[in-house]
């Protein structure tokens, strides 16, 4: 798996851009497909039919819709037809052995479940997808009607597998016509430079401390210690998706891309709703442009969009994943948005920024421990822990330890998470910096040197995101 990686790093990519930049202007996104389709197949040759099934039926719809003589009734259903196809699919691959598991445990049936692999990157190709067909249908978009283009929009190889979610209309003339310049293709390589320190020698060094804790006698953790841990989880999921993210904003400007921001520093949010504005923005845009909105958003009074929350968010957590934690978590954050809504916010405005931002990490953390176990007794006993409710305190020795041998890092993580950061970059000393292409130059190639020794000598460790 290790070799996987190196293989994409120093032969894969360079051969697709030596490839990319050697073709004609009317064969760019035919490699970019061909291409996308060698990378995905690289670790799952059989489920390419399932992205491919799902790229021609959407350019059939897409074609069907583009007419704007066809009956309102007849669009609607071509819509509808779509919808059911992709979510068929994805709850096929995603949520049958889920249901089949609580079918046997409620009725005490025994149903072999399917055991089949998620195919990777599916729940975000397939929200991609129909994203194309509602804006046509909606009539932003213009139906696409060169295929190549349409499946090199599904298949791109630099966010398919985690995202950020690509709606179709932020692409659509991206698609038609882009140009490389030596100034994006070097921020290019500078973004994806710095995502995958993020990810090898920030995420998943924060991660080992995690996995310690994580894997310890849960029921005999003292409270600081579990707080600890469950901050060490926070910095590694940012840094690992953030990172991701990243490297394939970067991966997109060295072909001509412009992808939206997923992330904007969202620990230093000063409220939930805050908080959501800046995590996973792709995946926020997507619920509130194609579920929260056509349920009516906040246009028919308070009830009406406390339900809509609710209803947005048990989707957003079914979403992440076929388990009953991830539901949890989507209930959980639904219903402290409610609150905010309902009167919080209101209370939030009035008291010192400190304390907004206070409340706000102490609710994100506590989110995150539903996230992070997929096993009830697990998460019910890191919660006592969490609380001082397991009878072990508040630290011992242990907590000393991990907190000495990990305070840099945690400090350095802590930096770079939040707005400080920003206004570090900011400063007359930081612009001065940013101006020197040498040092530029050195500091990006140490980053890249040292990402890549980490990873030669480190065992495989995958994206967090891509089981989802």
């Amino acid at each position: 798996m290790v070799f996987s990686s190196l293989l994409f790093l120093f032969v894969f990519l360079p051969a697709v851009l030596l490839l990319y930049f050697a073709s004609p202007r009317r064969l760019k996104n035919l490699v970019l497909f061909l291409t996308s389709l060698v990378f995905y197949a690289w670790g799952e040759p059989v489920y390419i039919a399932i992205m491919l099934l799902s790229t021609v039926t959407d350019y059939g719809f897409g074609l069907l819709l583009d007419n704007p003589k066809r009956p309102r009734l007849t669009r609607k259903w071509i819509v509808a037809s779509s919808v059911v196809v992709n979510l068929s699919l994805l709850s096929f691959f995603k949520y049958a052995d889920f249901l089949i598991g609580n079918v046997n445990s409620l009725l005490g049936t025994d149903i072999p479940p399917t055991d089949l692999p998620l195919p990777i990157g599916i729940s975000f190709y397939t929200f991609q997808s129909m994203s194309y067909i509602v804006d046509v249908y909606r009539g932003t978009a213009r139906a696409q009607r060169n295929w190549i283009d349409f499946g090199a929009f599904v298949a791109l190889f630099p966010q398919l597998v985690a995202g950020p979610i690509v709606q179709y209309g932020s692409v659509a003339e991206q698609l038609k016509d882009r140009k490389v310049t030596v100034e994006l293709f070097a921020e290019g390589v500078r973004r994806f430079t710095v995502g995958l320190a993020k990810k090898v020698l920030l995420a998943n060094n924060i991660g080992l401390l995690w996995d310690g804790i994580s894997g310890s006698s849960l029921d005999t953790l003292p409270a600081l210690t579990a707080w600890l841990g469950i901050v060490a989880f926070a910095f590694q999921i940012y840094f690992d998706f953030s990172g991701y993210s990243d490297m394939a904003i970067g991966l997109g400007h060295m072909f001509g891309f412009r992808f939206n921001e997923n992330f904007n520093k969202p620990y230093g949010a000063q409220s939930i709703t805050d908080f959501w504005r800046r995590w996973h923005i792709s995946l926020g845009t997507w619920f509130r442009d194609y579920v929260y909105i056509p349920l009516g958003g906040n246009r028919r009074g308070l009830k009406r969009q406390l339900l809509n929350i609710l209803i947005v968010w048990l989707l957003t957590g079914f979403w992440h994943g076929a388990s009953w934690n991830f539901v949890l978590w989507g209930l959980y954050f639904g219903i402290v948005l409610m609150l905010e809504k309902m009167w919080l916010l209101s209370w939030l405005r009035n008291v010192p920024g400190t304390v907004r931002h206070l409340y706000a990490l102490a609710a994100i953390l506590i989110g995150w421990v539903f996230f992070a176990f997929d096993r009830m007794p697990e998460m019910g006993t890191f919660f006592r822990a969490l609380f001082g409710m397991n009878g072990h305190g508040l630290w011992n020795d242990e907590t000393l330890y991990l907190a000495y041998t990990n305070a840099i890092l945690l400090a350095v993580l802590a930096v770079a998470s939040v707005p400080i950061a920003g206004r570090i970059a900011g400063s007359g000393l930081a612009r001065l910096w940013r101006r020197s292409g040498a040092m530029q130059l050195v500091w990006h190639g140490v980053l890249f040197l040292l990402s890549i020794a980490y990873l030669v000598d480190a065992t495989f460790n995958p994206f967090l995101y891509f089981r989802f």
